[in-house]
């Protein structure tokens, strides 16, 4: 795959415009991760400090998710949250903690578990609906319509 990066002075080239036998350079500060990371730093960071609840993003997403999909199983709201097997269960263990997340066998297979929002968790989801999207405003809030558009367009086709 053909990663664009800069050569000193400016002048961008590809590792496939290399000449046979010379090695393109690694510099972390022009990778896609090093810039993904810190803008997901960016956006926890603004995430922390205007939710009231002190929820976790993994939280609120899977709360946010299962009040759509309710009741639903933890492996399916897993997937739907993009979270994998071991992280969903201990977002939903801590949920269940806090009281906001009902659990209960499925009635159909007893390896499964059926989850439901509790009335404070509905509450909750509620209660923070509006903070959810000024902290998606303020992540954005550097960019213009258009690249907020442009950016969510390219994040979901590389998702």
């Amino acid at each position: 795959m053909d990663v664009p990066f800069k050569e000193k002075g400016g002048r961008q080239k590809t590792a496939a415009t290399e000449a046979p036998g010379q090695q393109a350079q690694y510099a972390l500060g022009e990778q896609i991760g090093f810039y993904l990371r810190q803008a997901n730093q960016r956006h926890v960071a603004i995430f922390a400090s205007l939710m009231a609840e002190k929820l976790t993003t993994t939280q609120w997403a899977a709360l946010v998710r299962l009040k759509d999909l309710q009741p639903c199983s933890q492996g399916n709201l897993g997937r739907e949250t993009a979270m994998d097997m071991a992280t969903i269960k201990g977002v939903v263990d801590r949920l269940v903690k806090r009281g906001l997340v009902h659990t209960a066998p499925d009635a159909t297979d007893a390896r499964r578990l059926v989850l439901t929002l509790t009335p404070e968790g509905e509450a909750t989801v509620d209660r923070n609906l509006s903070v959810a999207l000024q902290i998606s405003q303020e992540t954005l809030s550097t960019l213009t319509l258009a690249e907020r558009m442009m950016l969510m367009e390219l994040l979901q086709k590389i998702c």
